[in-house]
């Protein structure tokens, strides 16, 4: 035992993306760029919902939840990935290591629960809008978004917990841009089958379920627009297609990396972009562009701050 500890890694190396310089600042400039859009576009949205009276449906009230969460969970990664394209410095703490896969998984799934909330909130306004204004009061929008918060935080420690007891004596270098399970857990010095099985089933499983839950919902609510066809419901479908893209770009490939053992098959690291900056930087545009209530209120906002 005390030659475990007296080996005990303290230091993780993550490689990055690319070991060529021209890459490497072709990658900062591309994180740059997606990082400046996730915090300009999702501050926006922030400051448009809660200055405008007119967007105060539980609808907006949760997007804005998802603005917040969207520039929280980047900012776990983007800006030490920048850092390490610059100086070249890819070493990281044990301790800074375990953090980050914590907040970056509390956060993450936080958001999967949040968008599907987002989803029962557009079937609840379709399929059944006399109770809606009950269903959603403020209080229901307060409590939904506070199970969202705690159920995050749950998965995320669960995780945490199970990677801490791991043994970590070998070899240091992460294959990826930033600490995850799939590419840590590799590097244990024992048997991790148990807990790889387990963290699957809990990233895995979680993915999974709330995506089947958010196409069930879409099926009602496509369903209920094909049979009471109006101006109304289609503007809510619109709605819908703009909640369907979010889900793809950050559902897919979490699937695809999670719903499996760790040590089945190597996980690409440039799919994980896709989830940790390309869907936070596409939300905005995703939500703003469907939606012309919140594009005529952010016109509105660009008038009063020139005046």
């Amino acid at each position: 035992m005390a030659q475990d500890n007296a080996s005990r890694v303290t230091e993780f190396i993550l490689l990055g993306l690319s070991d060529t310089q021209e890459l490497q600042l072709l990658f900062f400039t591309l994180f740059l760029l997606a990082y400046a859009m996730v915090l300009l576009g999702n501050l926006l949205i922030i400051v448009t919902v809660r200055t405008d009276p007119k967007l105060s449906s539980p609808m907006y009230f949760l997007l804005c939840h998802l603005s917040f969460i969207d520039i929280c969970y980047t900012s776990v990664t983007a800006p030490r990935v920048m850092v390490a394209l610059l100086s070249g410095h890819k070493a990281i703490a044990f301790e800074g290591c375990m953090a980050q896969l914590f907040f970056l998984h509390f956060l993450g799934c936080s958001e999967m629960f949040l968008l599907t909330v987002m989803a029962f909130d557009r079937y609840t306004a379709i399929c059944r809008p006399l109770h809606y204004t009950a269903i959603m009061a403020h209080g229901a929008c307060w409590a939904l978004v506070a199970a969202c918060w705690g159920g995050g935080f749950i998965h995320s420690t669960v995780q945490t917990v199970l990677m801490l007891q791991l043994p970590f004596c070998g070899p240091n270098t992460i294959h990826s841009y930033f600490c995850d399970m799939p590419p840590i857990i590799r590097l244990a010095c024992a048997d991790t089958t148990l807990t790889e099985w387990l963290m699957a089933s809990n990233s895995g499983l979680i993915s999974l379920a709330c995506f089947l839950v958010l196409v069930a919902s879409y099926a009602l609510i496509l369903a209920k627009v094909r049979a009471h066809v109006s101006q109304g419901h289609w503007k809510a479908l619109s709605t819908c297609a703009s909640h369907a893209m979010a889900v793809t770009l950050l559902f897919t490939p979490c699937i695809f990396t999670y719903l499996r053992p760790a040590g089945t098959s190597p996980t690409n690291k440039y799919i994980c972009i896709i989830y940790t900056t390309f869907s936070p930087m596409m939300n905005p545009l995703i939500y703003t562009l469907r939606s012309s209530e919140v594009k005529e209120s952010m016109w509105r906002l660009w008038k009063s701050c020139r005046v």
